[in-house]
């Protein structure tokens, strides 16, 4: 009797791409660390924050980056950091204020959001934005006037911000653990999307 011919083991399956739970993303002074830190926590996964994996990876203060390199290099940076984030990522990202500027990013977040994705956009007054900012100079983009520099960016950026958010949150006057909560409960009330963004607005009017 001849013998038996091993049946071959079938390839496994492709496992699919890992995707941050969501993406924060807003000017300085929205609380984007804070809230990615606490929304993890409440969702059980881990943060993590583009800004401190280009700190990392360049070896010094993106102050010291602008200073030393130039904002284009910087953006180069950001935008490599961004990319590698939303494709390993599973936790809870937020990304850095001017990152959405970037056509490269603007164009993963969409992808990101048609495939189900929850792009947050925390926005914030320039009122209640300056205390939380304290606008000093490790912010290289606020030097000078630090609040109509922060006008000037938000009034370039705030289009851009709503253009890829699916959910809208106002953190005028509310702690960062209430904006986290709020952005769980809506995460968990979002049944999964094939395609698409659905925008909601959220918070305290502007």
């Amino acid at each position: 009797m001849p013998p038996l011919t091993p049946t071959p083991t079938p390839p496994a399956a492709p496992r699919a791409p890992r995707a941050p739970r969501a993406v924060l993303v807003g000017p300085p002074g929205s609380g984007k660390s804070t809230v990615a830190r606490l929304l993890a926590r409440e969702l059980g996964v881990a943060p993590r924050d583009t800004d401190v994996d280009i700190e990392r990876s360049a070896g010094k203060p993106i102050s010291e980056i602008f200073v030393d390199d130039g904002e284009p290099h910087f953006r180069d940076l950001e935008r490599d950091a961004v990319t590698s984030a939303l494709a390993s990522h599973a936790g809870v990202l937020a990304l850095g204020g001017g990152a959405v500027l970037d056509p490269h990013t603007e164009a993963a977040l969409a992808a990101y959001a048609a495939a189900g994705g929850a792009v947050v956009f925390l926005d914030v007054s320039l009122a209640h934005a300056a205390p939380r900012v304290g606008f000093n100079q490790a912010r290289p983009l606020l030097l000078g006037n630090p609040r109509s520099q922060w006008q000037a960016l938000m009034e370039r950026r705030r289009p851009v911000y709503r253009r890829v958010a699916t959910l809208v949150v106002s953190t005028d006057a509310r702690s960062p653990a209430q904006v986290a909560h709020e952005i769980a409960a809506a995460l968990r009330a979002t049944p999964p999307r094939d395609a698409g963004a659905v925008h909601h607005e959220s918070g305290a009017p502007q």
